[in-house]
């Protein structure tokens, strides 16, 4: 018997069921049991939607909410006639990326000379000393690897991109709130990581001036409507998720009796970091299975990140892993083979399910032979077709989910037009990724067939989504996004304009 199939209805773009992959009883039977547990239907996503729009707002009312939606002082987008050379520095997992970059305004032509440097694993754990000796020598050999020190304007001008939960007073101010992405590095929670920045610049004497920090979620942002007048949000679709856009401080209640902020007219806009990740925390929407709660039990912090832990890249080949290690359990699949090369958690990347997805050789013989190579496991033909099933239901559900949380800023700003600029390794790797998402944002957002046949920008053909809003590729936040934000606080700090502006060693 063939197994009966929702999702296969959604990758084609409409809600019917249609005929899935012929499997034995055993398997149709688990995999009609997976798609019960994860097909989020158009309801459930119109809840998590109200729910999340809900969430983003009390974190605009108040410190200390579920999402933070942090201020970053990056006041309206770029208007693309910015110019300058700046240096930018982006501190990521495993490298230390440093650019140096030439904006040239009007022709939006961008020059880059970039430089990453592998960070040792004991600096992750180590401490602040260590962190900020080792990023501030990497500049000490860039500059000079580049010829830039006496070249330029004196000192050269930083923007620094640090995506990590941050409090930011001012634009060139960051106080970390908490490490993540496998970071421990002690004396640095709580304090700001400018100020200990500039002072490892100091102790080597090199002419840079730190000029703004910057979460690359923000930076998408703006890099990319540096380019694209119509982009109205950036996001992160990939190791985790999360979400910036330009909101009205006369919005944000939570800091109406900053001083900086009287300094400013009501509709001025401020970009605003989500860092949405944490939404429902308290678990009361999201439509968690039995494996995302081993996912959160096992994680360095059960109980945070819940929406991220259920959509981002760096959970989804582990919830693969999880089905297929529960079914092994109960001799479902894999059959008296050894699967010991599973049982390490995260050993599945995500691209594994994308590559399952797109393989489009006969009787999924590519998927065979990775899994093969891998994992040394022989799969059936039936264990195939089943295993592309589950990796498309997981994807699916991810997309989908991903859609709430923009949909939820396209109700509170009221926006039903533009462009997301989204960088990240689902949203720009995953061959399927950006229709499923398009789809599911109409749902949510309840868009008529005549508007998502409006709109189809994105150029890839039968895999394109459609729609007054559309998800583009951003342009790289962590570098030109740094170096616009500078150049925009040097020209606002140059007019007199200085909220939120500290501006240490400008005066």
């Amino acid at each position: 018997m063939a197994a009966t199939n929702k999702i296969d209805g959604l990758v084609d773009g409409t809600n019917e069921k249609q005929k899935g992959p012929d499997l034995p009883t055993e398997l149709r039977d688990e995999l009609e049991k997976l798609e019960q547990q994860f097909y989020v239907d158009r309801k459930k996503l119109k809840q998590i939607s109200e729910r999340f729009q809900q969430e983003l707002e009390e974190g605009l009312q108040d410190h200390g909410k579920n999402i933070a939606m942090y201020v970053t002082w990056v006041l309206g987008f770029p208007t693309g006639k910015e110019k300058g050379d700046f240096l930018t520095l982006d501190l990521g997992g495993t490298n230390l990326r440093v650019c140096w970059i030439n904006l040239r305004g009007n022709e939006h032509e961008i020059g880059i000379k970039q430089q990453s440097y592998k960070m040792p694993d004991s600096i992750k754990t180590g401490d602040a000393s260590s962190l900020w000796s080792f990023i501030a020598s990497s500049l000490q050999t860039f500059i000079s690897d580049h010829s830039l020190n006496g070249a330029f304007s004196n000192p050269l001008n930083l923007g620094f991109t640090f995506s990590y939960p941050a409090i930011q007073d001012y634009i060139d101010q960051g106080i970390l709130q908490t490490w993540t992405k496998g970071f421990d590095i002690k004396g640095v929670e709580g304090e700001d990581v400018a100020s200990q920045l500039r002072s490892a610049i100091s102790d080597l004497n090199l002419p840079v001036s730190l000029v703004a920090v910057v979460n690359d979620t923000t930076g998408a942002m703006i890099a990319s409507s540096y380019h694209d007048p119509k982009t109205i949000i950036g996001a992160i679709f990939g190791t985790g998720c999360n979400a910036a856009y330009m909101d009205k401080i006369s919005n944000i209640p939570k800091i109406n009796s900053s001083d900086e902020i009287k300094k400013l007219d009501p509709e001025t806009p401020m970009a605003i970091n989500c860092e949405y990740g944490a939404f429902d925390n308290a678990r009361n929407v999201l439509p968690l299975t039995k494996y995302d709660e081993q996912i959160d039990a096992t994680s360095p912090r059960p109980g945070e990140q819940a929406f991220e832990k259920t959509s981002a890249g760096l959970y989804l080949g582990e919830i693969f892993r999880l089905i297929i290690l529960d079914l092994h359990s109960r001799n479902i699949i894999f059959k008296d083979q050894d699967i010991s090369k599973l049982q390490s958690p995260y050993t599945i990347d995500t691209s594994l399910l994308s590559n399952i997805e797109d393989d489009d050789t006969p009787d999924l013989s590519d998927s065979g032979n990775e899994f093969k190579a891998t994992f040394n496991i022989t799969m059936t033909q039936p264990e195939l077709q089943f295993t592309r099933a589950l990796a498309k239901l997981i994807a699916v559900r991810g997309a989908r989910l991903c859609a709430t949380g923009i949909a939820a800023i396209c109700r509170h700003q009221k926006i039903s037009s533009g462009h997301v600029a989204a960088d990240g390794s689902v949203a720009n790797k995953h061959p399927k990724f950006k229709k499923r998402w398009g789809r599911a944002l109409g749902e949510i957002l309840d868009w008529s067939e005549a508007d998502r046949e409006e709109n189809d920008e994105s150029g890839e053909g039968d895999e394109s989504q459609k729609g007054p809003i559309v998800l583009t590729s951003a342009e790289d936040g962590s570098g030109v996004g740094a170096a616009v934000i500078a150049a925009m606080t040097l020209e606002r700090w140059g007019k007199g304009q200085k909220a939120g502006i500290k501006g240490s060693g400008r005066e």
